[in-house]
């Protein structure tokens, strides 16, 4: 979860990130939300809907999503 935290800070001008952490409170937007899921993409090897991100919400949330894909494969 930690590691989700720091990549959402990664484009989210570099600030901090807690687990619990809104993503639009944040600022985050759709562009950088389509960044955000190519990279999980890439890194954890889950393919994450835009609408499951926007869900999820927070970091603790998109790691639970990364975590089921992983669990299916």
């Amino acid at each position: 979860m930690q590691e989700i935290s720091a990549l959402w800070g990664e484009y989210l001008d570099g600030r901090e990130v807690g687990p619990d952490d809104d993503f639009f409170a944040l600022g985050g937007n759709s562009l950088i939300g389509i960044k955000i899921i190519e990279r999980v993409t890439r890194d954890y090897g889950v393919e994450l809907s835009v609408r499951a991100f926007y869900l999820a919400q927070t970091p603790a949330g998109v790691a639970e999503l990364i975590e089921q894909g992983r669990a299916r494969t």
